[in-house]
């Protein structure tokens, strides 16, 4: 009986943490190849969280870059074109220091270093209050540049961390 009865409590809490579960899906983003934009090298999905705060989701599966680590940065436009240049600077509402997500000082738009395995998969999950996706918001993503760069971020170069070129590019756009 004891059995039964924890089967049950154990199958009702999961059915309940599914049923509260309040992440929306709010915007979206595909990672392609500056140099050829047919080749996709990731997916990038951010999510409204119940408390207001948005979770970044992104995956990497970019085997020209396999074993290593590339930097991710938004920049200030959603434009893909000139190899990733029309994105501009990094995105800085701010106009705070570059650095390490999560230090003392660093942008809204630095994601930082993602490692990418043999195979050239990577991902990385960032949650925060620093982004939104309502209109006239100044946090507000809607529109921005995601740039995969080929190097990694040393987290000290102002105001790009050295980063190395544009290898990847993609618009953060709103879900529907």
């Amino acid at each position: 009986m004891k059995k039964y009865f924890l089967t049950f409590a154990v199958a009702g809490l999961a059915f309940l943490s599914a049923c509260t579960k309040t992440d929306k899906e709010v915007a979206t983003a595909t990672l392609t190849e500056t140099a050829d934009n047919t080749k996709n090298i990731g997916t990038v999905k951010f999510f409204e969280l119940s408390d207001g705060k948005i979770r970044m989701d992104l995956e990497m599966d970019y085997a020209a870059r396999a074993d290593s680590n590339v930097a991710v940065h938004f920049h200030e436009h959603g434009d893909c074109g000139n190899m990733g240049e029309n994105t501009h600077g990094h995105w800085n509402p701010t106009n705070e220091q570059h650095g390490k997500w999560g230090s003392g000082a660093y942008h809204s738009g630095d994601i930082g270093n993602i490692h990418l395995n043999a195979k050239g998969k990577g991902k990385v999950s960032v949650t925060t209050d620093r982004w939104s996706t309502k209109d006239g918001d100044v946090k507000n993503i809607i529109g921005r540049g995601i740039i995969v760069h080929g190097g990694t971020d040393d987290y000290k170069t102002q105001p790009t961390g050295n980063s190395g070129p544009r290898v990847g590019c993609g618009v953060i756009e709103a879900v529907k």
